[in-house]
C-alpha cells in the first residue's frame, strides 16, 4: 500500500506548494486544514491542475494526521502548540513528522526578517517536546520559498535535513529529492535546525532588498549524487 503524506496547514501557500510538488511526483497527499471544506477545495484545485490520476484528498487536520504515514507541518509557528495538543492522541505509532516551521516574528505581528526567541532553541525542538515518544521527527524545507514551490520550474535551493532519527531523516531526503532542483543535504542533529530556521529570515530580507521572490541557498564543494 502506498504511503499517505499529510500536509497539515495545507491550504496555505507553503503547504499547497509542497502538496503540488509531491502529488505531481506521484505521492498520495492528504491536505489538512482547520476547516475540511477549505482543504477539499484546495485538493480539488490541485487535482485539476495536475490532471491524470493525481491522488489528493482534503480533510480536517485531525483526520489527516490519523490517516497518514508521514505528516508535514506547514502551519504558522503561532498555531503549532494548539495543533499538536489537538493531535497528540491521534498519531499512529511510527508516524514520521517533518517540521517546516520557522519562528518568524511576523507570526505575532512583527517583522518577517526577525526571529522569535524559542526557549527550546528552535521551532523543531519545540515541536519535539509536543510529540509522543513513538513519533519520529525531522526538520526540513524551511528555506524553500512558497512562490517557487507553486510553480513548475526547478527550485534553486538545497534542503537541509536535521534530525536525531535516521528513519525520519531518510523520509525527508526522499521527499526533497522529488522536487526538481532541490538537493537534500544532511544537516546533522535536530538542534542544528536553529541555524537552518534563521536562514529563512535572511532569505526573506534578500528577497526584499533585491526585489525577487525565489532566493535560495546552495552549498558548494559537495559532489552531486
Amino acid at each position: 500500500m502506498a504511503r499517505k503524506i499529510a500536509i497539515l496547514g495545507g491550504t496555505g501557500a507553503e503547504g499547497s506548494g509542497l502538496a503540488y510538488r509531491f502529488a505531481k511526483a506521484g505521492e498520495h497527499i492528504l491536505i489538512g486544514s482547520r476547516e475540511a471544506a477549505r482543504a477539499q477545495e484546495t485538493a480539488r484545485l490541485l487535482r485539476e491542475r495536475i490532471g491524470g490520476a493525481a491522488q489528493i484528498e482534503g480533510m480536517d487536520n485531525l483526520s489527516a494526521a490519523a490517516a497518514c504515514d508521514v505528516a508535514i507541518l506547514t502551519v504558522p509557528f503561532s498555531g503549532i502548540v494548539a495543533l499538536l495538543k489537538q493531535l497528540k492522541s491521534v498519531w499512529k505509532p511510527g508516524t514520521i513528522v517533518i517540521d517546516t516551521t520557522v519562528p518568524l516574528a511576523a507570526t505575532v505581528g512583527g517583522a518577517a526578517t526577525r526571529m522569535l526567541g524559542v526557549w527550546q532553541g528552535s521551532a523543531a525542538e519545540h515541536t519535539k517536546e509536543l510529540l509522543p515518544a513513538d513519533v519520529s521527527l525531522a526538520a526540513a524545507f524551511q528555506n524553500l520559498g512558497a512562490e517557487s514551490l507553486a510553480g513548475d520550474d526547478p527550485v534553486d535551493c538545497d534542503v537541509l535535513v536535521c534530525s536525531d532519527d535516521e528513519k525520519a531523516k531518510q523520509a525527508a531526503f526522499e521527499l526533497a529529492s522529488k522536487i526538481p532542483g532541490a538537493r537534500p543535504l544532511n544537516g546533522g542533529k535536530l538542534e542544528n535546525a536553529r541555524i537552518v530556521e534563521s536562514l529563512t529570515a535572511l532569505l526573506i530580507g534578500l528577497n526584499m532588498r533585491y526585489k525577487v521572490h525565489g532566493a535560495g541557498i546552495r552549498f558548494t564543494g559537495i559532489p552531486l549524487k
